[in-house]
């Protein structure tokens, strides 16, 4: 699934192609899950911003277009735009076409996707994304806060990143990498404020190296230009169980926590 620095590239390349465009025509998928996106005809977009992992496009009428690019969503935009049936392309679930004659598409093959079209500002309808916690690199967030966040809970430090309630678009690799990073034992339910230190520094540094090479791909993955992240190359953690650690030497192992596939070592990461 994307994370954060995933979703923050696809922003940063979609911005200026859609900002200040109108949408002069729409269609989607008819699931339940894209047909939303229909009621944007003939709003202006007027701005592109991400929280955690959504996109929210700001639209002129005081309303949002929220996209959740699920496991293989992807945005592009296509200039110039071909009229894109979904019968010739089995896996687009949404498209619209701008006053400039450019179309923003979005495909996904596994559908577990979605887009919403709310009142700016009103997530009641999604509930994950209304309570979804501080952005990593708000300068106001600070290790007291996330130390705070983690003791509010007795659940494994891992499961509770993944919640997005201590901080927001973390997921799976970024997660793996950080605590790797930070020594700590991804099951600890019980971090103290300078080891939370660590945590919050760890994660900063594993989501600006993704953000800084275009994210990464392992499988699904691609920007908003059709092309793949370099981060998987600078993994240091994720996936490389049974490889040596970076750090020590010692194999790094793979197991489940709360039901997602966790790489650590035994050594740096002791409970």
């Amino acid at each position: 699934m994307p994370e954060l620095p995933e979703v923050e590239t696809i922003r940063r390349q979609l911005a200026p192609r859609v900002v200040g465009r109108t949408v002069v025509d729409v269609d989607t998928h008819p699931s339940p899950k894209f047909a939303p996106a229909r009621a944007t005809r003939g709003a202006t977009v007027t701005d592109l911003r991400r929280r955690g992992k959504y996109l929210l496009a700001g639209l002129d009428d005081g309303r949002e277009l929220i996209v959740h690019l699920g496991m293989t969503g992807r945005l592009a935009v296509e200039t110039p735009a071909d009229d894109p049936p979904t019968g010739e392309r089995p896996h687009l679930r949404a498209w619209w076409r701008f006053d400039d004659g450019s179309a923003l598409t979005f495909t996904d093959i596994r559908r577990f996707g979605r887009l919403a079209v709310v009142p700016r500002g009103d997530h009641r309808r999604l509930p994950t994304l209304a309570r979804l916690g501080p952005e990593p690199f708000d300068p106001t967030l600070e290790a007291a806060t996330l130390h705070r966040a983690l003791a509010s809970s007795r659940r494994a430090v891992k499961t509770q990143l993944l919640s997005q309630r201590p901080v927001a678009g973390v997921g799976n690799i970024y997660a793996d990498e950080a605590l790797w990073d930070a020594g700590i034992n991804p099951v600890a339910r019980r971090l103290s404020v300078s080891r939370s230190a660590r945590l919050l520094d760890a994660l900063r540094a594993a989501l600006a190296s993704g953000l800084r090479l275009g994210g990464t791909t392992l499988r699904d993955y691609r920007d908003a230009d059709g092309h793949t992240g370099r981060n998987q190359d600078e993994l240091r953690c994720y996936g490389r169980a049974g490889q040596p650690c970076l750090r020590c030497g010692t194999l790094l192992r793979r197991r489940l926590v709360d039901g997602r596939g966790t790489t650590w070592c035994p050594r740096c990461q002791r409970r």
